[in-house]
């Protein structure tokens, strides 16, 4: 314990003193039972990442960045917008107005993935130029078209072209295993249809449709929306009209707004707004004609505090650890986007640790971020459930426990060091523990970024130097006394203690 000292009178300094030492002296104790029933805890969260838009899987840089995330997580399916923009070269007409296909660059995107062991989660977008309504288009640096087809027929014919084409090359068994997503965020300036929900359930009617007619066993959802809109309807549409649907799809970040999300003004914390919007689409499913639909969050991000770029820090960790224990059990898939900064919405890229996105920054460079989504990946299959806000209680097949514990501060508040004790019973009260952490100490490569002056252009020795960071391992073996330990918490940092089996 600290020397705690007297400040501005006796009276407000006994008042500080009782307050500070008592915070430092007193942990949060946490009882764990080992031998408590579980039940299957997916790991939800790291199943599905998104990315920058589809021809930019054709970079190395990439399809690095994709191996590497995929070295510390369970990433299976990776999400993109454009795959049927111009500069993947999909769709023309003659000068009659006839179609004409090509789907050598949609191959070569695809075996990429699939090389590298991940699937596409396909969001069919956006409108190719010669088959648009209209030339609307976005304000994104690569210039996609957000404007409905000219011609239904003719995006018909388009969609079960490419579908069939997949078929064809990747065998029905495969890509039965894949998502097709209609269109992204429809609800706002993504799609120009008027008005806009009736507009975009037209197309979501063709496009299920014509995706069915190649083969029942593609999977086909929506409606995609940002900040969990239209889901109510959409269902009730879906049912009220027969139309296929496989899964619910929808999307929310930390910082959008309680308005947005919820047709509130109540003040709801930014780490509390993600899943709590998830709730409202997972209850909104429970109470529809189609109840038993999963739930896709194909897009979803922690907040980013403004010029903080707090999605560079440390930070991460502790708010991604909440919002699994938030999440769990809500939702089938959650798409972190991204997992990585090779990403041109606004134009290439800079510099490294600009408030991106992604796990891996300009250059390869392995954010805090990644260390944290290796750390939690080492969560087991099955959750004990218990009470505290602040702790994640997971078993794995061989019976191995691995606890994670965090200490979440907003980056714009203040908050101090903590420290949890952890009892656990049902395990010999010596038990051999690892504890792993992720904080500002560990895996910290933005600060070390920062200690070499922020070059705009790291060599390749520095980025080596940093991906070190990185990956250095934050171990330490323990041991339980009489059933327990107890571990400081820096702020905003997160925490795994495994408990091993002899």
């Amino acid at each position: 314990m600290k020397l705690c000292r007297f400040t501005l009178s006796v009276l407000l300094g006994l008042a500080f003193v009782t307050a500070s030492c008592w915070a430092q002296a007193s942990p949060e104790e946490v009882v764990i039972d080992a031998r408590a029933p579980g039940r299957p805890f997916p790991h939800f969260w790291e199943q599905t990442f998104g990315s920058g838009r589809a021809i930019l899987a054709l970079r190395e840089s990439y399809r690095s960045d994709l191996r590497e995330v995929k070295k510390v997580t369970e990433f299976s399916y990776v999400r993109f917008h454009n795959i049927l923009h111009d500069e993947v070269g999909v769709y023309d007409e003659d000068d009659r107005g006839n179609p004409i296909y090509n789907f050598s660059y949609v191959d070569q995107i695809y075996d990429g993935l699939l090389q590298n062991g991940v699937r596409p989660f396909v969001e069919i977008s956006f409108m190719p130029k010669k088959l648009a309504l209209r030339q609307d288009v976005h304000p994104f640096w690569y210039k996609q078209v957000v404007s409905p087809p000219k011609d239904y027929k003719k995006w018909d014919d388009l969609i079960r072209a490419f579908a069939q084409h997949l078929v064809d090359r990747y065998g029905l068994d495969e890509v039965a295993q894949w998502y097709f997503e209609v269109w992204n965020e429809p609800n706002i300036d993504f799609w120009s249809g008027d008005p806009k929900q009736a507009t975009y359930f037209e197309l979501y009617d063709h496009t299920a449709r014509a995706l069915k007619a190649v083969s029942p066993r593609l999977r086909v959802g929506g409606p995609a929306t940002s900040s969990a809109h239209w889901v109510d309807s959409f269902i009730q549409h879906a049912a009220a009209q027969n139309v296929p649907t496989d899964f619910i799809s929808s999307h929310s970040y930390g910082d959008d707004s309680t308005e947005d999300l919820f047709g509130t003004s109540e003040e709801i914390p930014m780490d509390r707004r993600v899943c709590l919007s998830i709730k409202k689409v997972h209850d909104q499913i429970a109470a529809s004609a189609r109840p038993s639909l999963p739930l896709m969050w194909t897009e979803w991000n922690v907040p980013s505090f403004g010029a903080l770029n707090a999605r560079d820090s440390a930070y991460v960790g502790a708010a991604l650890a909440d919002n699994i224990r938030q999440c769990d059990g809500l939702v089938n898939m959650m798409s972190f986007w991204t997992f990585s900064d090779v990403f041109e919405e606004s134009g290439p890229k800079r510099e490294p640790f600009d408030g991106g996105f992604g796990l891996i920054a300009l250059g390869g460079i392995k954010k805090p971020s990644y260390s944290a989504f290796a750390l939690l990946h080492k969560l087991g299959e099955e959750r004990i459930l218990q009470d505290s806000p602040n702790v994640l209680v997971t078993r794995r097949r061989d019976g191995s426990l691995a606890i994670a514990a965090w200490n979440l501060v907003d980056p714009d508040a203040k908050g101090s060091e903590r420290s949890v004790e952890i009892k656990i019973r049902g395990v010999p009260p010596d038990s051999h523990v690892r504890v792993s952490r992720a904080d500002a100490e560990h895996g910290n490569t933005l600060a070390t970024y920062k200690g070499m002056g922020s070059p705009p252009y790291p060599t390749q020795a520095q980025v080596r130097a940093l991906n070190r960071v990185a990956e250095a391992p934050s171990v330490r073996d323990l041991r339980l006394s009489k059933g327990s330990i107890r571990l400081p918490l820096p702020v905003n940092g997160v925490l795994l203690l495994e408990v091993l089996k002899k």
